[in-house]
């Protein structure tokens, strides 16, 4: 399960990422609305915990041009006004649940897991790129039909990368995110470097055509024509 939580609020935002990772997710954070549309827009998530009162750009609004832009993701809204009228505005703008703050971090957990589930059709549990498909359910990769012999850290950068959707993702950011360090990249460090070096040895040497591209300088990048 992959949760995007939107909230201007550090303390909070890491404490639904502590709670949200201890129940198997992989948490994304946002700070403000502009971010966090960006990111509901250019990756993939089973669920996005968002906050109404954000910077830049509110909840509403980032929920607004979401349903605009006919995206699905199942939306839980948090915010500190609990008049019903707000509540009725952000379902009629298509959220799927909704909660006041204070909140129980496990009631949070469990609607997250309910919308999940309800939220994410069939068709998303398998991933594609040309002849490289990714069986969510199964955990397992496959190269023109092919199983592939990743392990499990591999697995979880290769599927990192597809979701991106040919972005380039920077070494900090795969670091952050599959690695999930979240004290500051080292630039020194050359763990993604060394991570990406074996993908490529098991996902693009036996196979044309090549989809890791590095965009040097940059980051890296699982394109279907480079």
């Amino acid at each position: 399960m992959r949760v995007l939580v939107v909230d201007d609020q550090i303390k909070i935002a890491r404490a639904l990422e502590k709670a949200l990772t201890r129940a198997g997710a992989q948490v994304v954070i946002a700070a403000d609305g502009d971010a966090g549309l960006r990111l509901a827009l250019d990756e993939a998530f089973d669920a996005l915990v968002l906050d109404i009162m954000l910077p830049r750009r509110d909840g509403l609004d980032v929920l607004r041009e979401l349903r605009a832009q006919h995206r699905t993701t199942p939306v839980l809204l948090l915010s500190a006004r609990g008049e019903v009228s707000d509540r009725i505005h952000g379902l009629d703008l298509g959220a799927d649940d909704y909660l006041p703050k204070p909140f129980e971090l496990a009631e949070v957990v469990a609607r997250v897991r309910a919308l999940a589930r309800r939220g994410v059709p069939l068709a998303a549990t398998m991933l594609k790129v040309a002849d490289l498909s990714l069986d969510l359910l199964r955990r397992e990769a496959r190269r023109g039909g092919v199983r592939l012999e990743l392990s499990p850290r591999e697995l979880r950068l290769l599927e990192y990368l597809v979701r991106a959707k040919g972005r380039t993702c920077t070494r900090g950011e795969l670091f952050e995110q599959v690695w999930d360090y979240r004290a500051g990249f080292d630039p020194g460090s050359n763990v993604v470097e060394v991570a990406i070096l074996r993908l490529r040895e098991k996902v693009d040497a036996a196979f044309l055509p090549k989809l890791i591209d590095t965009d040097y300088g940059k980051g890296y990048a699982v394109r279907a024509e480079p």
